[in-house]
């Protein structure tokens, strides 16, 4: 484990971070869409209203006061139900407390002073975001040093007891409530500790250029879908961690080939309209292929409602609110326009995000950062496309804090399966 995560504090990844705008509970879906979009990691943190006006909070009635984190793919599977299709305009008012997974556990609060090995054991644990007071005192100028804060030096956090649920605290730090006039706070994601971490790859050699196969962070227990299976089913039970279903095609044995995804960071900034109703009336692999029909044009458009007649009114008395869907609306760009059909010449936007299992862990990083994406699909190194497993955000923390032996140990074995491989 790299010394760079005990020097380092939370509060040197503040600087510049835009305060924080709770998103309530009560807001509708269509004020959520626009909201995710302008959001890290496809998600949006959405809170429960202040009991009392005018009380200070602490930490503990601010902590009960989260609800979960809303992502688009919550969105577009909530908008892809019979009742949402047939009354769009109803469903787009409905309040997000009908919509969000609540997951309290999700979020934590931590002091500006929090040591940066203790963040990441939290988000390794589950935790996606960091909720961080802004103190006007704190000038993120710790740089290696920053163990000494505003003056004074602090004693190492013991993390060996407690709950990881709890707030991180030192009697040490410096109260924030002296520092501050009012409430203020920034939002911590993933992405941005990532981001950082990728700054300090020399500090961490020679971690960022090992594969991840060495590494042991290649994750087997995926979620996916055949490609042939109704798309809406991938509704039925959607992974939290990452929020990604493969789209495979069965190939020999146990093997199958990944020719998409159906995840809240490909759905980030689509039409999410126009994406559900593709999820609920396409399978799986048109659903990721932006199909579209072979002898039409490719502005081809089908009706959001299958109810509509020619006149814009719905059969079934619900919305007039006219919607259209084609491939282009939800950021597809096919390269063949029929299902099946010279599927390897095809990658467009949809396309997954995949790596190799030699891939290095910087590489990984990197590619994960340049597509703000939470997740890597990762395929064999000879076998075009043969899906192996996932690399998500946890995993990276995982090796990134691994202690020497840890990492000695597994690419020890990882080396004894490759000569056993190949004496075999």
């Amino acid at each position: 484990m790299a010394s760079v995560f005990l020097y380092h504090v939370v509060g040197d990844l503040t600087v510049g971070k835009p305060e924080m705008v709770e998103f309530c509970e009560t807001e509708t879906v269509e004020a959520a869409i626009q909201a995710i979009g302008e959001s890290t990691e496809a998600g949006i943190a959405v809170w429960k209203k202040r009991s009392v006006v005018g009380v200070i909070e602490n930490n503990e009635m601010r902590q009960q006061r989260f609800v979960g984190i809303l992502n688009s793919l919550d969105v577009v599977a909530f908008l892809a139900r019979n009742e949402c299709l047939e009354d769009q305009e109803k469903a787009m008012k409905t309040p997000v407390s009908e919509v969000v997974v609540p997951s309290n556990s999700c979020l934590r609060q931590v002091d500006p002073a929090t040591r940066l090995i203790d963040a990441l054991e939290m988000m390794k644990q589950g935790v996606k975001r960091l909720l961080v007071r802004k103190s006007v005192v704190w000038k993120g100028m710790s740089k290696r040093f920053s163990i000494l804060y505003n003056g004074k030096w602090l004693k190492n956090v013991d993390t060996t007891g407690g709950s990881n649920n709890n707030l991180y605290h030192n009697p040490n730090w410096p109260s924030s409530s002296t520092t501050t006039s009012r409430d203020k706070f920034c939002c911590l994601s993933r992405e941005d500790v990532i981001r950082f971490v990728i700054g300090c790859l020399g500090a961490l050699a020679p971690l960022p250029l090992s594969s991840i196969s060495s590494l042991g962070i290649i994750n087997p227990n995926y979620h996916s879908i055949e490609a042939s299976s109704p798309a809406i089913e991938t509704t039925e039970n959607i992974p939290r961690d990452p929020c990604a279903i493969a789209v495979v095609e069965r190939m020999y044995g146990d093997q199958c080939k990944i020719i998409g995804e159906i995840s809240a960071s490909k759905l980030w900034k689509c039409d999410h309209l126009a994406a559900a109703w593709a999820l609920a009336n396409f399978s799986a692999g048109q659903f990721v292929m932006g199909v579209e029909d072979n002898v039409s044009s490719r502005s081809q458009d089908f009706c959001l409602n299958p109810n509509v007649g020619n006149n814009g009114q719905t059969n079934g008395g619900g919305s007039t609110r006219a919607r259209k869907f084609s491939s282009r609306s939800m950021g597809f760009n096919p390269g063949n326009s029929s299902f099946g059909i010279s599927r390897s010449m095809y990658r467009g936007r949809s396309a997954p995000l995949t790596c190799k299992v030699t891939s290095s862990l910087a590489a990984v990083m990197a590619q994960m950062l340049s597509h703000r994406a939470t997740h890597v699909w990762v395929i064999e190194d000879e076998s075009e496309d043969v899906l192996v497993g996932v690399v998500g955000y946890a995993d990276i923390m995982a090796a990134v804090t691994k202690q020497p032996a840890a990492f000695a140990a597994a690419s020890r074995h990882c080396e004894g399966g490759i000569v056993n491989e190949i004496q075999t």
